[in-house]
């Protein structure tokens, strides 16, 4: 379940009903959760699907990823420490 705050933002700014607005919203989510390989696998089945060769796959993959957000890795505390202090 998102946020309440998000999901009366989302409704009163859009005029979707809470219910609605919570579907939005856990869609966004899962559509940024998703990791780097689990989308190179989607998008890669779906080019394959419609034809394309693995080189003209890869380069349209390279591409898509440069445009899209994906969610964090887990990083352990030791990670986050060498983030901050190097």
């Amino acid at each position: 379940m998102p946020d309440a705050e998000l999901v009366d933002r989302v409704a009163a700014t859009t005029g979707l009903s809470p219910a609605e607005a919570t579907r939005v919203i856990d869609d966004v989510l899962a559509w940024h959760r998703e990791t780097v390989e689990d989308f190179v696998r989607r998008r890669h089945a779906h080019h394959q699907t419609y034809g394309k060769r693995n080189d003209e796959i890869f380069t349209l993959i390279a591409a898509e990823l440069a445009e899209r957000a994906f969610a964090a890795p887990e990083l352990s505390p030791r990670q986050l420490r060498r983030i901050v202090y190097g």
